[in-house]
């Protein structure tokens, strides 16, 4: 066995799991669960204890998608995270329901004497993330009843991106595409493979683009954005040139996930926080946006124009509100807290949900974002859990 490759006993094969979190003696078809039920390997599920009341629960899985009900055991609003973070539902009135990928770092073994690899190429930060982990794990804001879990074949969301995409684990840090699931209705699961400091190259040398392309089925959607690290000339590796390479590199993703019948959307890179003496946003993304609408236009696929519309937040914010949608109290730039991630998710489900396309359907009911008067972020109550030691996303 390969150094710092971990193993895990997983169950052979999917099944339905049913948890009663409240009673001693559970009914027939059901597991009790005692609130001092640490998380065990042999058992296969458990609680995790956090030193921050947190409470969560992990469930041992199979890599694929789980449609999970989770009963409240009072009447309160209930929010619940996934994984690394994702917001599968929030404030929700009764028993939530949605559908949660579970992936692992393996790749299918490959024929002898072929090139490439059978794992992911994971940072130090995701060794031990529960984005690639045997297990699902739900974090639970507020009493729960029961949690029943049932494997099924879900059209997926596959979002392939940097950090302003990735599910961000720590700290006040968050990306739009951790708050997406909430946007999106209990049949259909988003699978974020995007990572902090990726671009178009590495995440063809990381084995990334592999790793998501194995998991499409026709029907899958592919969202794609890059762009914030992909022009860093000092990064000789991965820079792609905006007018050549950036480009050539696009049309490759949209020719691969096309071959397997999903169907992609291209996403121009939301802004940095970067104001002029008027209030306006500069773009700090050079000719990207410019180049992601031109390859979307050349090759007749849908686009939603994330630099655009948060440009429209930032200025409706304005120079003297706009931080308090930024992590670190506003310090840094680039990157989003939980404001500032749940405004560019509604901006991207509202984008998916003016598409003729069947993904239309999938994304919740509910009143557009209107960029030009958002909901003021001092009265946004949205905490993330799950978090762990806060850690700058890589990128910038």
């Amino acid at each position: 066995m390969a150094a710092g490759v971990m193993v895990y006993a997983l169950p052979a094969v999917a099944q339905t799991q049913r948890f009663d979190l409240t009673s001693e003696i559970a009914r027939p078809g059901w597991q009790s669960v005692r609130p001092d039920a640490v998380y065990d390997p042999a058992s296969g599920y458990g609680f995790e204890p956090r030193g921050n009341g947190d409470t969560l629960f992990s469930v041992a899985v199979p890599e694929g998608d789980y449609r999970v009900t989770v009963w409240p055991a009072d009447d309160r609003p209930m929010t619940v995270w996934a994984e690394s973070r994702r917001l599968m539902v929030r404030d929700a009135a009764g028993p939530a329901r949605f559908t949660i990928n579970v992936r692992r770092p393996e790749l299918a073994t490959l024929p002898d004497n072929a090139p490439g690899g059978e794992r992911v190429r994971l940072k130090p930060r995701e060794q031990g993330s529960r984005s690639w982990d045997d297990r699902l794990t739900l974090g639970l804001d507020g009493p729960v009843a029961r949690i029943e879990i049932e494997p099924v074949q879900a059209t997926r969301l596959v979002l392939l991106g940097d950090s302003t995409v990735a599910d961000q684990p720590g700290g006040d840090y968050a990306s739009w595409g951790q708050m997406l699931p909430r946007f999106v209705d209990g049949t259909t699961s988003v699978a974020n493979h995007a990572e902090s400091g990726e671009t178009l190259k590495s995440f063809i040398t990381e084995l990334r683009l592999d790793k998501a392309l194995s998991q499409l089925r026709p029907g899958d959607i592919v969202l794609v954005q890059f762009g914030h690290n992909d022009s860093k000339v000092q990064w000789p590796q991965t820079y792609a040139d905006a007018a050549t390479t950036f480009r050539s590199y696009l049309r490759v993703y949209i020719d691969e996930i096309r071959r397997r019948d999903a169907r992609p959307v291209l996403v121009t890179s939301p802004h940095r926080r970067t104001f002029d003496p008027d209030g306006h946003i500069v773009n700090s993304h050079g000719g990207y946006p410019d180049a992601v609408r031109a390859v979307a236009e050349e090759q007749g696929v849908p686009l939603i124009d994330l630099t655009l519309a948060s440009a429209r937040l930032y200025e409706a914010l304005g120079t003297d509100r706009a931080h308090l949608a930024f992590a670190d109290s506003g310090r840094d730039r680039t990157h989003h807290n939980a404001y500032g991630a749940y405004m560019l998710a509604w901006a991207v489900a509202d984008g998916l949900r003016g598409l003729d396309d069947p993904v239309a359907q999938v994304i919740t009911d509910g009143p557009p974002l209107d960029p030009d008067h958002p909901p003021g972020p001092e009265h946004f109550t949205l905490r993330p859990m799950l978090s762990v030691a806060s850690e700058k996303p890589a990128g910038s």
